[in-house]
């Protein structure tokens, strides 16, 4: 099981969930996937974050989609 840019995947990771299209749906936990598959394979759950926030811990969704497309992992890979 691995991720877009090629990194293990393992259940309980925080993760930030990306769309087909490159876009970014938000941050959630990996579980109950299973090994052998890279595609449709797991469940998440949403991550709530309650209380306040340091902002320079911070990145804005468009900033990380811009990193994403400027490493060329904005797109899916083609299926195997």
């Amino acid at each position: 099981m691995h991720y877009r840019n090629g990194r293990e995947a393992k259940n309980g990771d925080r993760i930030i969930q990306l769309d087909t299209n490159g876009g970014i749906q938000g941050g959630v936990i990996l579980f109950d996937a299973t090994p052998g598959n890279d595609y449709c394979n797991g469940r998440v759950a949403p991550v709530v974050i309650s209380g306040g926030v340091c902002l320079v811990d911070a990145l804005h969704v468009d900033d990380v989609a811009a990193i994403l497309a400027e490493k060329g992992l904005d797109k899916r890979p083609a299926g195997k």
